[in-house]
C-alpha cells in the first residue's frame, strides 16, 4: 500500500492511528515473547535442563534487535513509514502515547517507539524531535494480576503457615525436602542478622515478589521484611537436591550481599512480569543505591536500561562542568578510552589502527564484546552498553582527549562546531585497574587482590572462558574488592584452546635461544608462562603461589576442558562458598550467642502455639527462631 493511496482513502489522523497501533502490536509480539522465554526458563530449571536454558538466554538477547527489525520492515512496506512527513510522524507519537494509557509495560513500549523510529529515518537521539526523549506516560501504581508482589502476616498467621504459603503461591513442582530445617537455617540466620531486641510493630509483614528469579542452575525468591519504619530486604537462594526435590542453598541479607547478587556483571535474570517497573521499583527499594538503568538490565531488559542509562548521562551532564579525560592507566592497543571524572564510567572507542602484537579487527573486536554480553558473566566480566551516533558537548573535552581521538579513531568521530558525535562506542563502570590498584595498596590488599585475581579466572575457566591477555591492567578492582575483567579482545572459549606444557629442551643451547624450540600454532596457550609476565613481583610471587599455583600448570587447564567438553555445566554462584548452608551447618545449627541476648528471638514460636490453641496474644517481643 502506497502513502499515495492511503493519503487518498484516509485523513492523516486515521493513519498516524494505524500506524501507531502496527507499531505498539510489534512491541506485544516482542514482550509476549520475552515473558515466554521467562515462562519456560521456570519449566527448564523444574526439568534440570541446563543446557537449553542456557541456550534461550543467548536466544533472548537477540529478541528485541529482531522484533525492531521486523516492525521496522513492515511499517515501511505497508505504510511507506520512511517518506511521511513530520507532522504525521508527530501525530503517530500523540496517538501511540493514547495506545499506552492503560498498557502495563509504557516504559518499554516508548523506548521501542524509538528504537523504530531511529531506524526508519536514520536519525540520531541527539537531534530528534519526535521520540521519547523523556517518558510520556507514568509507571507508578500500574496494576498487576498477579500483584508484583504478595504480603504475608506471621502475627495473624503463624510463622510456619506462611512461610508454606509462601512457597505454595510460587508454584513450584517439587516439594521443599527438608522443610522444617531449612526454616530453621533461614530463621537462625536472621537471627543473627537483625537487631536486638526486636519489637515487632502493627504493621509486621513479609512481602515476596510474586515470580521467581531464574538464573543457571539456581532459583530465588526475592522479599523484605517490614517492621514499623524498617525494611529488612533478603534474597533466598533455591537449589535441586539429590533427593528429588528442592534445598535452600543459602540466604542473603546484607547490603554487599544483596548487591553482589543484583550486579550487572553476571548472567541476567528470567523474570515473568507483567509490570516490570514494579519489579524495578521493588529491587530499588532494596538497593537504593543502583540506579534503575542497571536493575532493568539485570532482568534482561537491556534496552531498556540503556534508555534510562543516556537519560540519566545527559541529566548529569547538565548539572556538572568538569572535563572529559584520558581515562587513567596504561594505554591499550585496541581501544581509546576516556571517562568524565564526576561519572562513575568510562568510554571505549575502538581505534582506527590496532598496532601489533595485536592481530584482531574492528569487526572482530565487536564479536567478542557480543560474546561477553551473550555470556554468563559470573560476576567477573563487566557488562557493557553498545550505543551508535552519541553526541558529547565539544567543549567539555580536553584538548589532549580531542587529540586522541582525533588521531586515533578519526573514523568513529565527527564533529561540528558544539558537537563531537561518537559513531560507534561501548560504556563500562569505571574500575580501579588492578595493576594501579597494587601500587598503592598495603600487603594485606595485595594478597586479597591477587587471591581475588586467581579466583576471577577459575571462575571464567568454569563456565569455558579464557581470557586470554592476562596482564593486571585489563583488570579492575570494584568497590567492593572484586577483582573484574573488562577488556575482551582477546578473550575466547577454553574449547578453542590448546594448553600445552613446554617441551623439555633438546640441547643446552635452547635455553639460550632467543626463539623456542618447539613449535606454536595461535590456539596454543602455555601455562606456565604466566609466571614470568604475571609474577616479576616476589610479594606477588609468594600470594598467588600459595593460593592459584595450580593455574600455572596445563594439565588444570585441560581437566577443566575435558569436564566441559563431558557437558558439565557450572554454577558460579553470587555468594562465596562459606556462605552456602551446606557449609555453614556442615556440624549441625551454630548457636548465635551475643552477650545479653540469647533469649531475643523466643516469642513468636510461642506466639504461634498460642494461634494454635486458638488464643490472641498481643504485640510485643517475638522470636524468629523456631524448633
Amino acid at each position: 500500500m502506497s502513502i499515495s493511496t492511503l493519503s487518498s482513502l484516509s485523513r492523516p489522523e486515521t493513519i498516524a492511528k494505524t500506524v501507531a497501533q502496527a507499531l505498539l502490536d510489534g512491541f506485544n509480539r516482542h514482550y509476549r515473547l520475552f515473558r515466554e522465554a521467562s515462562q519456560r526458563a521456570k519449566h527448564l530449571f523444574d526439568q534440570k535442563n541446563w543446557i537449553e536454558l542456557q541456550k534461550i538466554a543467548v536466544e533472548r538477547i537477540a529478541f528485541y534487535d529482531q522484533r525492531v527489525q521486523e516492525s521496522v520492515k513492515h511499517l515501511v512496506e505497508r505504510f511507506n513509514a520512511d517518506v511521511l512527513d513530520d507532522d504525521i510522524w508527530q501525530q503517530i507519537k500523540l496517538e501511540y502515547i493514547v495506545l499506552l494509557t492503560d498498557h502495563k509495560q509504557p516504559e518499554l513500549a516508548e523506548s521501542f517507539f524509538n528504537s523504530v523510529f531511529c531506524q526508519i529515518l536514520h536519525r540520531s537521539y541527539y537531534n530528534n524531535d519526535f521520540i521519547f526523549v523523556r517518558p510520556g506516560v507514568s509507571t507508578e501504581h500500574i496494576d498487576s494480576d498477579p500483584p508484583a508482589y504478595r504480603c504475608y502476616y506471621p502475627l495473624r498467621d503463624g510463622l510456619r503457615f506462611v512461610i508454606r504459603q509462601i512457597y505454595a503461591d510460587l508454584q513450584f513442582t517439587k516439594p521443599l525436602t527438608h522443610l522444617r530445617r531449612d526454616v530453621r537455617r533461614i530463621l537462625r540466620m536472621w537471627r543473627n542478622h537483625l537487631s536486638f531486641p526486636l519489637i515487632l510493630e502493627a504493621n509486621h509483614q513479609i512481602q515476596i515478589l510474586s515470580s521467581v528469579f531464574y538464573r543457571n542452575t539456581s532459583a530465588y525468591l526475592i522479599g523484605r521484611l517490614i517492621n514499623g519504619g524498617n525494611q529488612h530486604p533478603f534474597v533466598i537462594a533455591l537449589m535441586h537436591d539429590e533427593e528429588g526435590g528442592i534445598a535452600v542453598d543459602t540466604v542473603l541479607l546484607t547490603a554487599e550481599q544483596l548487591s553482589v547478587f543484583v550486579n550487572s556483571s553476571r548472567a541476567y535474570f528470567f523474570v515473568d512480569m507483567e509490570v516490570p517497573s514494579a519489579f524495578v521499583e521493588f529491587l530499588h527499594s532494596m538497593l537504593p543505591q543502583k540506579p534503575k538503568a542497571e536493575l532493568y538490565s539485570i532482568l534482561g531488559l537491556h534496552k531498556q536500561g540503556k534508555t534510562l542509562f543516556y537519560r540519566d548521562f545527559l541529566h548529569h551532564l547538565k548539572y556538572s562542568s568538569d572535563d572529559f579525560i584520558i581515562a587513567p592507566g596504561i594505554r591499550g592497543l585496541v581501544m581509546a578510552v576516556f571517562t568524565l571524572p564526576s561519572y562513575p564510567y568510562v568510554f571505549k572507542v575502538i581505534k582506527d589502527v590496532i598496532s601489533p602484537p595485536k592481530q584482531i579487527n574492528r569487526e572482530q573486536v565487536k564479536a567478542k564484546y557480543l560474546l561477553v554480553k551473550q555470556h554468563d558473566r559470573v560476576g567477573r566480566m563487566a557488562d557493557t552498553m553498545e550505543y551508535s551516533n552519541v553526541a558529547f558537548p565539544k567543549h567539555r573535552f580536553t584538548l589532549e582527549l580531542l587529540d586522541e581521538l582525533r588521531r586515533l579513531a578519526a573514523s568513529q568521530i565527527e564533529e561540528t562546531e558544539d558537537t563531537l558525535i561518537v559513531k560507534h562506542l561501548y560504556i563500562e563502570r569505571r574500575m580501579v585497574p588492578l595493576n594501579i590498584y597494587m601500587d598503592k595498596a598495603n600487603d594485606e590488599q595485595i594478597a586479597h587482590a591477587i587471591t581475588e585475581f586467581g579466583d576471577a579466572l577459575k571462575d571464567l575457566a568454569a563456565v569455558n572462558i579464557f581470557a586470554g591477555d592476562l596482564l593486571f591492567k585489563n583488570f579492575g578492582v570494584t568497590r567492593f574488592g572484586r577483582v573484574v575483567f573488562y577488556d575482551y579482545d582477546e578473550i575466547d572459549y577454553i574449547t578453542n584452546c590448546h594448553f600445552r606444557k613446554i617441551p623439555p629442551p633438546r640441547f643446552e643451547e635452547d635455553e639460550l635461544s632467543a626463539e623456542p624450540w618447539y613449535s606454536v600454532d595461535p590456539n596454543d596457550i602455555f601455562p606456565e608462562e604466566f609466571e614470568y609476565f604475571l609474577l616479576t613481583d616476589p610479594q606477588v610471587k609468594k600470594y598467588f603461589l600459595a593460593k592459584h599455583k595450580d593455574l600455572l600448570e596445563a594439565t588444570w587447564w585441560q581437566s577443566i576442558q575435558e569436564e566441559i567438553k563431558g557437558g558439565r555445566v557450572v554454577d558460579v554462584f553470587p555468594y562465596p562458598q562459606s556462605q552456602r548452608f551446606s557449609v555453614i551447618f556442615e556440624k549441625g545449627l551454630p548457636v548465635y550467642k551475643r552477650e545479653g541476648r540469647e533469649q531475643a528471638f523466643r516469642g513468636l514460636a510461642s506466639h504461634e502455639r498460642a494461634l494454635s490453641a486458638g488464643r490472641k496474644r498481643p504485640l510485643g517481643r517475638f522470636s524468629f527462631d523456631s524448633d
